[in-house]
């Protein structure tokens, strides 16, 4: 079975695109394939992959100027759906469109079975965008800063999701939780940590991400955090992180 995981969260600078981007990557190098859709105008994973020129992205994809999603190579095993700040007009434009919900997952169903895994990097908003990636996927990542105010809001999007569960997409799931920005050496992002463990004791990942300046600097080199410093506390974070994730979603039988 193909998953389909939104990277999800309203707040801003929590680490969902570097998440994305980086564990879809990390998905490639063990094998799987890995369709990877940027659904945020800021178009920030298509730029951290160094795709700057395409003839179509997601929003014409959306707004049916093109029939099918567009689909770019970016490494062995990861391909990409590249965004432009036009999506910034999309929830506009289709917000008088019937089953404007479904639009993402008609344009996935296609091609779902040519993927392992189909990451979506949501933007930082509960609007139509987040809506569709919800109704189209299996599961739900929340990258989540080590900070008590990060949660401020957490309550706001398990709300969402559990709505679109039960009027849209009942297959739907919180499935991870990604503790991001971790510094172990602050009693406040030790305590937050737990607390994330004992809110989610299913879905929180025990494997933070660690504060790393790397995981800035890569996406200004247009490459990944494993090209740009394979040595990084950021790239093993998140390959520990992956391997963590298929041992959820593809255990071993014994």
């Amino acid at each position: 079975m193909t998953r389909i995981i939104s990277f999800a969260n309203h707040k801003g600078g929590v680490g969902k695109t570097t998440s994305t981007h980086s564990i879809g990557v990390a998905l490639g190098k063990a094998g799987r394939k890995v369709l990877l859709i940027d659904l945020d105008p800021q178009a920030n994973m298509t730029d951290s992959a160094g795709v700057t020129e395409v003839d179509n992205d997601i929003y014409d994809a959306l707004t049916g100027k093109v029939e099918d999603i567009p689909i770019v190579q970016l490494y062995d095993n990861v391909w990409l759906t590249p965004a432009s700040i036009d999506l910034a007009s999309a929830e506009m434009e289709l917000s008088a469109e019937m089953g404007r919900e479904y639009i993402l997952k008609g344009l996935i169903e296609p091609y779902a079975e040519n993927f392992d895994y189909i990451l979506i990097d949501c933007p930082p908003s509960l609007g139509l965008l987040t809506t569709n990636a919800l109704t189209a996927s299996t599961d739900v990542f929340i990258p989540l800063q080590a900070q008590f105010l990060a949660m401020k809001g957490l309550d706001k999007l398990i709300r969402v999701v559990d709505i679109i569960k039960s009027r849209l997409n009942p297959e739907l799931n919180i499935s991870g939780v990604i503790v991001t920005q971790y510094n172990s050496r602050t009693s406040l992002n030790r305590d937050v940590f737990n607390y994330v463990k004992e809110k989610f004791p299913r879905s929180a990942f025990i494997t933070p991400i660690r504060n790393n300046v790397t995981l800035a600097e890569s996406p200004s080199s247009g490459s990944d955090i494993f090209a740009y410093d394979i040595k990084s506390n950021g790239a093993k974070d998140y390959l520990a992180l992956t391997e963590e994730i298929l041992a959820r979603f593809e255990p071993v039988n014994v």
